[in-house]
């Protein structure tokens, strides 16, 4: 098995990677170089050092395969996996100095998919059986967007909107700017009136305000449980409802049980650490 084929990598992200490989690798791998005859080749494993959900083994075959058209990588778990500590994932075999030169960014890329996937499933887990979904936030690593929200959705988490371009998202500043909730919805409605418009609102009177002037979604931004509790309540299912800001692992089941469709947590991209991968080289010949 050799590992997805290119065709399925889209041409932005296999850009990005070479790019990422350009700036590591420079005009070479002095080290590697040095010490690697051009001809020797090894088999490696790429090893977990912690209990994981795996995310972005494609991405990391790229990196080698830039590096080496033939070589070989044998994924050994599947994507959205969770994954036991001291696990071999992967499998390459190559030549040595390519897998080495492409080591660190396809690790970096793997290690942050990965952090990203494990902690969105454990916000996923503590939301538990209840019909609320954990969505992700464009607060998102430059250019790294599209990888880091699959990787939100091989945890279980679902995304929000990629960017400003497939969304209405009527924020604080939109509505200051033009005078007010209605009226930032009636110029979204007149402009598109079929997209759904998620308005932001920070108090009940806000959200009322929204579900009047037609608002699809409305956005609780940064309530407080019991806040939240009365809007549930005063909107009785008109709209659906979004919360927001200050999510946390402690908090986000008692914000789910306040009956709210959507939990919006920038921490899943912003605040996920790494996780803990090596790659080892096994034989070499």
């Amino acid at each position: 098995m050799a590992g997805p084929p290119a065709k399925d990598i889209p041409s932005d992200i296999r850009e990005f990677i070479r790019s990422a490989l350009a700036e590591d690798i420079g005009h070479g791998d002095l080290t590697t170089n040095l010490l690697i005859p051009r001809e020797q080749k090894c088999s490696a494993h790429i090893i977990t050092r912690e209990a994981i959900t795996l995310a972005g083994l494609p991405f990391a075959f790229e990196a080698f395969r830039l590096q080496e058209a033939d070589i070989q990588f044998e994924a050994l778990a599947s994507e959205g996996e969770r994954v036991r500590k001291d696990t071999v994932i992967a499998s390459i075999k190559g030549h040595t100095r390519q897998v080495l030169s492409a080591e660190r960014t396809a690790l970096n890329i793997l290690q942050r998919l990965s952090g990203i996937a494990t902690l969105t499933r454990r916000f996923v887990s503590e939301v538990g059986e209840l019909p609320t979904k954990v969505l992700d936030t464009r607060k998102t690593t430059p250019m790294m967007r599209s990888m880091e929200k699959y990787a939100v959705r091989k945890g279980g988490g679902q995304n929000h909107r990629f960017g400003l371009y497939d969304g209405i998202l009527i924020k604080d500043n939109h509505i200051l700017a033009v005078g007010g909730i209605s009226n930032a919805v009636k110029r979204a409605r007149g402009a598109h009136p079929f997209m759904k418009i998620e308005v932001e609102a920070e108090n009940l009177e806000e959200v009322m305000e929204a579900v009047e002037a037609g608002a699809s979604i409305v956005m609780l931004d940064n309530m407080s449980l019991e806040e939240m509790r009365e809007a549930v309540k005063e909107v009785a299912g008109r709209v659906e409802l979004e919360a927001s800001g200050g999510v946390t692992l402690e908090n986000v089941r008692a914000i789910a049980e306040c009956g709210v469709n959507y939990i919006s947590v920038g921490a899943l991209t912003h605040s996920a650490a790494a996780a803990d991968l090596s790659l080892e080289i096994v034989e070499t010949v």
